[in-house]
């Protein structure tokens, strides 16, 4: 008897798992059908795609068993995919048919206005400001939202609308944010990645007693239309590339144009040779400190040698399932998401490697250099767009198919070409051309962008435009932009890089490489409308502090989270 918890085998439900035992919750997890009858209480932290959810409850003999689980009238509190797969169906996967208890269908936000998936921090608005039964939820307050499709909000449909219980809106869509009714408790956003604000929706609604938790009247109708502006905010992300040093400890790490060892020794001379790996932390410690300090999103990139056998880096692992369980915002993990083998000859596919990851604590994993090469490869096959298309074995493919697309990012590392202005090549309609106003060393010249792989050190044949484009209908879910010209400069990202891709797809794009003061991230979010700024150094080395970067933000009247 007790508190359970739904697993249906795919997604990261560990960080659940961690947010219950800090909070002082006991659980145990479903293993078998029987197990629903043990149950008093069930969370479904579902994450990943709504079809696969849906294979995954039949094939492990746990659909019907949670149905009735539910109409017995026993508490019950789904999460993102668990609030969604109890509507009728999902346009993610029209064949596959949810559990029907709210009459109603999931459909897909558009993209017209707006990156999709929605992905970052957003406000509630409750439908009853007068129902004291909040779960902890606060308008002022930002929680963590990653999804493509969502429940309108549809307050004409009595049967639908009594369900509702706050809304959000993302650009003029207004959608369900929770749903409550009777027993069941849901929302769409991740309160275990949502920092404080989740935890204290997780903790009030497992602090009511049983019979309080089983117990929700219907909410009031209320017509509900969009404002001029949503509630989005944008986020700061801290990235720490993490590799073994000399003594083959695991520490943080910072390149210049990526290049991560000492130059300069301690007499302050410029060394000839390669000096030490440079040393800003240990990862865990660092990732701690980073959420503390009001970090949106954490990114660790594996940049070891153990990155080409992954699942054998037990180091990497331990870092990763160590920062979950202290850190309570998005974790994102890249470096060797691809198909491998291992030194013994065992193959594993890029699937399993995300696989790994995810069940370690890990949101979204990064892909890069097999970002390019899939890309290629795509363009080999044409296609009526122009960009080629995919066979659905590439890891963005296969990853996303499961997982979702917001669980894929994929990192780019794009170089300038410079070359002369009436240049007439295959990347014209790319050219950026330097300005009259600006830096001396760029007036009167044109370039484009060039993608490269295996950390900078190879250039491809293929422009960053035709890159992102094409992970983008691979199915990827956000783009990393990294700039090899300004890593480690500070001189300030690239943003008529950022431009560039900002104007050339419609998922999200974080912009890296290049911050060196409060003000080129306010430049940044101000010149190019980019959902999210990256950066690592400027962190390590105190030289900037994340709150001062989000109060020259919102001195700025751009949207960030605070709470």
């Amino acid at each position: 008897m007790g508190l359970y918890l739904l697993d249906y085998g795919a997604g990261n439900v560990q960080s659940l798992a961690n947010t219950l035992k800090k909070l002082g919750h006991d659980f145990q997890w479903i293993s078998s059908p029987a197990d629903f009858h043990k149950a008093t209480s069930l969370i479904f932290p579902g994450v990943g795609a709504f079809g696969c959810a849906i294979d995954g409850l039949i094939s492990r003999g746990l659909y019907e068993p949670l149905r009735e689980y539910i109409a017995s009238g026993k508490p019950y509190f789904g999460i993102c995919i668990g609030m969604q797969v109890l509507f009728r169906s999902s346009l993610e996967s029209p064949s596959s048919r949810g559990l029907g208890i709210i009459p109603s269908d999931i459909g897909v936000f558009s993209n017209v206005d707006k990156s999709v998936p929605h992905m970052g921090w957003n406000s509630v608005e409750f439908l009853d400001p007068e129902e004291k039964a909040h779960e902890g939820l606060d308008p002022a307050s930002s929680y963590y939202f990653v999804h493509s499709f969502r429940a309108a909000y549809d307050w004409e449909h009595a049967e639908v609308a009594q369900w509702a219980h706050t809304t959000t809106q993302y650009g003029q869509e207004v959608f369900l944010a929770t749903v409550r009714k009777g027993n069941v408790f849901a929302c769409q956003f991740h309160p275990e990645k949502s920092g404080q604000a989740g935890l204290r929706v997780l903790d009030a609604w497992l602090r009511l007693s049983e019979k309080e938790r089983a117990i929700s009247l219907p909410t009031p109708r209320v017509a509900r239309h969009p404002k001029p502006k949503d509630g989005f905010k944008k986020r700061i992300i801290a990235c720490m590339d993490v590799r073994s040093n000399d003594d083959g400890d695991l520490v943080v790490t910072k390149g210049d144009q990526y290049d991560v060892r000492e130059r300069t020794g301690r007499d302050g001379v410029q060394a000839q040779a390669a000096g030490a790996v440079r040393n800003l932390g240990k990862p865990v410690a660092l990732a701690a400190r980073y959420y503390e300090e009001g970090a949106d999103e954490l990114c660790l990139m594996n940049i070891t040698s153990f990155r080409h056998s992954p699942l054998l880096d037990q180091p990497m692992l331990a870092v990763v399932r160590a920062a979950a369980e202290t850190v309570y915002v998005p974790l994102t993990i890249g470096g060797g998401i691809k198909d491998t083998v291992d030194p013994d000859g065992t193959p594993h596919s890029a699937l399993e490697v995300a696989g790994a990851y995810f069940r370690a604590g890990a949101d979204k994993v990064s892909i890069a250099t097999e970002a390019v090469f899939a890309v290629e490869k795509m363009r080999e096959r044409p296609s009526a767009d122009g960009l080629g298309e995919g066979d659905g074995t590439s890891a963005i493919e296969t990853i996303a198919h499961v997982y979702g697309r917001q669980a894929v990012v994929v990192s780019v590392d794009p170089r300038r070409v410079y070359v002369d202005p009436d240049y007439d090549g295959p990347y014209k309609d790319e050219l950026v051309f330097g300005k009259p106003d600006g830096p001396e060393k760029e007036r009167g010249k044109a370039w484009w962008y060039q993608c490269t792989v295996r950390g900078g050190r190879e250039n491809r044949p293929l422009s960053v435009v035709q890159l992102v484009k094409g992970v983008e209908k691979l199915g990827a879910g956000e783009i990393l932009l990294n700039s090899i010209d300004r890593d480690g400069t500070g001189l300030g990202y690239d943003l008529d890089l950022v431009a560039l891709v900002r104007r050339s797809v419609r998922i999200p794009v974080v912009a890296s490489s290049g911050a060196g003061r409060k003000e080129h991230f306010v430049e940044v979010f101000q010149k190019t409308d980019v959902e999210a700024a990256l950066a690592a150094g400027i962190f390590h080395r105190r030289e900037v502090g994340i709150d001062e970067v989000k109060e020259a933000l919102a001195a700025a009247n751009i949207n960030v989270r605070t709470a």
